[in-house]
Order: C-alpha cells, then structure tokens, then sequence
C-alpha cells in the first residue's frame, strides 16, 4: 500500500518464490489467497504459478486425506532443488506457504528435510483496545501508541479496508488467527456493535477472512439493559439469557465465522454479574451458551481487582486478587468459556512474577494475555524489545514439567501494539513485539532471539546483512536496559499516574489503585511473604512459594515486589539494594546512549526514512531515561540518605 511501511513483508521477501515455477493444489477461499500471493510475486519477479499439474520447483497442496480441514499444521519437504508445503486444511497451507516466504532461498537449497509444522497454541489472538469514538480521558485508541484505530474514525467504521486486509496479511504471516476489534472498556458507541450496528463488525470480518483470521467482539455485560431494555443483566433471569441468545445469533448471522464475545466485568466499574449476588462464572457461561451452538467462545477477562483500596492498609494486596476470586470457581466455566488472565499479577509491568493463577485452575480453560502495546515500558517512544521477557513466562513452569506456555490451553493474547501510524506500531522497532507474539504464539518455547534474526532478516531484505548486526546490538538487550532506568528489582510503576509515561517514584504510593512500593527510610519494597506479609506468595504451589517465601531464596530480580528490605540489604550479587539502584539507573542511560550510536552508524544503510524516525525516537529515550535516572536516584538518595559509593552526583 502506497505511503505505508511493509514491515517484515517487503516485496523483495517473495523474491525466492516469484522467479520459480510453482504449482498450487486445491480449492476454497484460503486457498486462492495463497495463490493470488504466489501469482503477484511471480509478476513481480518473474516466476509462473498454476493450478495444473506441471513441472514445478515448488508445489503447494492440500490434501484432506491427511486430517481434519480445519488443521493449521502443515509438512514442509525440500530436495534437488525443490520444496513441497502438504496440509490437510486451508490454514495450514497459508502458514505453509508464508513459512516457504520466511526460509527465502533456503526453502530451496541444502539437504533434504522432511518438517511437520503445528501451532502449540489453537488460539493466537490481539485485543484491541480501540474506542469506535474518540474518548475524552482515553482517546481513539486506549493504550495506544500509534496514532488512530484502524478499524475506527468518527464514531464509525473506516472506509479504508485495503489497509485492515494489508494487517491481516501481516498478522497471518506471523501465526496469528483471531483478532477482538474493540476495546474491553465498552463505551456506549462500542456497545452498539452488538446489536444495530453489526454491519460495521462484519466488514471487517470480511476483509480479515482471506488470512484465516475470526474476529471477535468486546461486550458489555450490561448490553440487555444498555441495548436491550431490559430492567435486569441478571445472568440466571430467563429473559436475559434469551436476549443474550437472539443477539448472538443475529451476530452470527451476519458473521458466519464469527469467534465470541471478550468481556471485562466488575472490574474497574465496568458491570458485571456481582451486582445480582452471582459469580465470575455464573457471568461467563451466560454468554457461553449463547455462543455454543456456533461454535464460538467467550473470553472472561480475570483482571478483578479492589481499585478503592486504603494505602494504610497492608493486608490489602492486589496482587493476591486474580488468585482469590477465581480459584473457588474451578471446574464451573463451561467448556467455551476461556479465563484470560494477565502474565502478572498486577498490569504488564517490565519485572513481576508469573501469576499464580496459571497451574493453579486445572478444571478451567486458561488463556493467557500479554501487552504487546508498551503502556509501562516506553510507550512505543522508547525501543523495548519484549521477546525475552515474554519467553520467560512462557517458558516458566507453575509446576513440574508444565510450562505457561503449555497450560494456555484456550489460547495467548496480547493487547495489540498497532494504530494508523505509517509504520504501523509508532516506533518502527516496535514491529518487532508484534512479530515476535505471533511466532511465540504459535511455539512458545521458540527461542526468541532467533525470532528477532528472523523479522530483521525479513524487515530489512536486501539491507539485512549489512544492518542485522547493528540492529540486534539495539533491540537485543533493549527490554533488560529499559528495565535498568525504570523501577528497581521488580517493585513496579513509579510512573507518571493516567498517562504511565514518565517517572514520578511516588505517583500512585497513596492512590487507591493498590500499586505500592512502601518505600521509607529504613527500607522499600512490599512484604507479601506468608511469615509476615499479605501471604501472596502462598498462592504458588510448593516449589515456587518456597522460593519466594524468604529474603535468602528470593531472586534479586523480584526481590522488592515479595520483601521489603533494608537499603544495605546485600544482593545476590554482592551488591547493597541502594547501591544496585544507583548503578543499574546509571547504567541505563549510558546503553541507551550506545544504542543510539549503534543506530546512528547505520545511516546510509537503512532505508533513510525509517532511520530518521528511530533517530529522533532515541533523542526522547535518551532525555526520558536521564529523567528516570535522576529522579529515582535523588528519591532514594533523599530517603535512604546513604551516598552513591562510586561518588557520583545523585541529582
């Protein structure tokens, strides 16, 4: 599309295949979207492609012998010089052919191979947090960091469907399968899409459905009152649950593919079904079973929380909420309701342990979120490469031999990080978390710094093997460096409050939103040990509670969001708690400072346009992790009255 970035999709990427010879096998809609892909590539470059049995160098074919139609898995085969993708469903073959697309050159070349490709995860969805009207505190896009919606302007659906087909293509080429197009905080406009103003929903669908991707739909649990007219959301009243059941087949009349329903209810003043005397689940399986006969699910979001709580107040822990409203209703979510629960237990901050209710509600099928968008670790301004971070959740094992990857049995989503910014994300770097989710999504034990090799071999083609070592050097190491200037040793926020974007150590320390750090001083962080704390860390099973229980077994990394701890308090590795601080915040801003000299020595070999945005991105990290650095260092400085051993001046 004219005037907008192709991200790790460039025209050169389809190079290896627009010069061959290729056959396609096979017939439905995903099936002529592969081939309009090969046939637009072969134009380019070149190349042939038919749907006749002829000499060929790569023969794409579907094969329903092999499995049920709806299977994503695919076989990839390479010898003498050709490549063959077989699957038995549609899906398969367009995340075989976009494989093909990913390999270049080496689809074709090298040993022999014979690969089979499936997703670890069925469900690989983004939520987006677009408001259809622009919200006077939240704007067009909450939490969003790359300009307007895409789906939404005005009030109602953009015209522009080329640029919401360009995103699906994009999402399919990295594993991804379902999309939610609004946002969980529904709003009056938002609400209406259930029911008059359906037709909106559905073009989108329409443009989303040549990539295999199902779109899905945040409601209001109160729409029978909001929408209806009804006197009552009550989810055991019979005209409820008939209304429920009209609105969703209407949905489903206009959307035949239509995925379900996400919901955020009784959490942060949004309704839900506690105003009735009823549970999460009660909630849930009202909307489950209207979306059952289609095969549709719904998506009940786990973030419930106190949000009026008194700062005074330490046996109060909001860390402890998530754990402490669901686990008594195990075993009660019906079969297509999916409990999606943060990575964390607070918001999506740059360190807090995995939440304990993942492994902990074996009768419940868990979908796990993530935040792709970057609301705490630089709002898209700053480069924070989260792959890491989010490989290590997924890789973490709640118990043994059960990874959180593994236990997402209804699927990972992450809160999308893309608006109508010509590049998409804001950022240009920030590409990257969106690649990086769906190919984590699709394996979740991937190493992630070979995902990152891989969307900086395809964003940057013919420029790749000049630039990819630059460009790793910047965005390797770029989530541990964000995490250095920020908040110390998993303590958390410390942000500017509404926004999030900036330091204020102290912004939300008397707030009633339950965000503490407890710093005072003797000491800072929170005791959330069962000894003497709020007994957070006896919500994990056995093995990780033990770890977390104690000073002496804790992980420095964590060690402020479990203990609270005296600044001479000596780390694991050998430094005091206040001098780490000073340190690390130093630290910081000096990677910073080498990372924009990385970037700046790759002038003349990026493409200039996307050099100068990251250039001028990185004056405003470099300013903002100053400004991190000396507030936070001042603060403890001024609280702890412990200087700085190395000397240095704590403004």
């Amino acid at each position: 599309m004219r005037g907008v970035d192709p991200a790790w999709l460039p025209d050169e990427v389809f190079r290896p295949i627009g010069t061959r010879r290729t056959v396609i096998r096979g017939s439905g809609p995903l099936v002529d979207t592969v081939h309009g892909e090969l046939a637009a590539a072969c134009a380019r470059y070149g190349g042939a492609v038919s749907r006749e049995p002829e000499a060929h160098e790569l023969l794409l074919e579907l094969d329903g012998s092999l499995g049920p139609d709806d299977s994503e898995g695919f076989t990839y085969e390479r010898g003498a010089g050709r490549a063959t993708v077989t699957a038995s469903g549609a899906r398969g073959l367009l995340y075989g052919f976009f494989h093909v697309v990913r390999l270049g050159e080496e689809a074709f070349l090298g040993e022999p191979v014979r690969e089979t490709h499936r997703p670890a995860v069925g469900l690989r969805m983004l939520d987006h947090w677009d408001n259809v009207a622009v919200h006077p505190v939240m704007g067009q896009v909450e939490r969003g960091y790359a300009g307007g919606s895409l789906f939404w302007e005005d009030g109602r659906a953009r015209g522009d469907l080329e640029r919401v087909a360009a995103y699906g293509r994009l999402l399919a080429s990295c594993g991804i399968n379902a999309v939610a197009v609004n946002n969980v905080n529904v709003h009056e406009a938002e609400a209406r899409l259930l029911t008059d103003r359906i037709g909106e929903v559905a073009e989108l669908a329409r443009a989303f459905r040549p990539y295999g991707i199902r779109t899905h739909l945040s409601v209001t649990f109160a729409a029978p009152i909001v929408l209806g007219g009804l006197a009552t959301a009550d989810p055991l009243d019979p005209e409820v649950r008939a209304w429920w059941a009209a609105a969703t087949a209407r949905v489903h009349e206009a959307i035949p593919d239509f995925g379900g329903y996400v919901v955020k209810a009784d959490s942060e003043g949004q309704p839900g079904p506690f105003a009735y005397g009823r549970t999460h689940a009660d909630g849930a399986n009202l909307l489950a079973a209207a979306l059952e006969p289609y095969g549709g699910t719904v998506h009940w979001r786990a973030f419930v929380y106190d949000h009026h709580q008194d700062w005074r107040d330490r046996t109060t822990d909001r860390a402890r909420a998530a754990y402490d409203h669901f686990t008594p209703l195990d075993g009660e979510f019906a079969a297509n309701a999916v409990l999606q629960v943060k990575h964390g237990p607070m918001d999506f901050q740059v360190r807090e342990p995995v939440s304990p209710l993942i492994g902990a509600m074996p009768g419940t099928r868990l979908a796990v979120e993530l935040q792709a968008t970057q609301e705490y670790t630089g709002q898209q301004r700053h480069v924070c490469w989260l792959g890491p971070m989010w490989s290590e959740v997924l890789r973490f094992e709640p118990e043994e031999g059960a990874s959180v990857g593994e236990l997402a049995r209804g699927g990972l989503v992450a809160v999308s990080n893309v608006g109508d910014d010509p590049f998409w994300t804001g950022h240009p770097l920030a590409q990257a978390n969106l690649y990086t989710f769906g190919r984590l999504a699709w394996r979740p034990d991937a190493e992630a710094g070979g995902i990152l090799d891989e969307w900086i071999g395809l964003t940057f083609g013919a420029e790749a093997a000049e630039a990819a070592a630059g460009v790793r050097a910047v965005m390797a190491g770029s989530w541990r460096t964000y995490e250095k200037y920020t908040a110390p040793l998993g303590v958390g926020f410390m942000v500017q409050p509404g926004h999030h974007y900036g330091p204020n150590v102290d912004g939300y320390e008397y707030s009633p939103w339950g965000t503490y750090h407890f710093a005072d001083r003797d000491g800072v962080g929170v005791d959330r040990s069962v000894a003497s704390g709020t007994g957070y860390a006896g919500q994990y099973g056995k093995r990780w509670a033990e770890v977390y229980e104690t000073v002496a077994s804790c992980p420095d990394e964590l060690l402020l969001f479990f203990h609270h701890v005296p600044y001479g308090h000596v780390l694991k590795s050998g430094k005091t708690v206040i001098q780490h601080i000073y340190d690390t915040h130093f630290e910081g801003v000096d990677e910073v400072a080498e990372a924009r000299r990385e970037w700046d020595a790759l002038a003349g070999v990026v493409d200039p346009v996307r050099h100068a945005r990251v250039a001028e991105l990185f004056g405003e990290q470099l300013r903002s992790a100053r400004e991190w650095r000396d507030q936070i260092n001042s603060y403890f400085f001024r609280k702890s009255g412990v200087p700085d051993e190395r000397g240095r001046t704590i403004c």
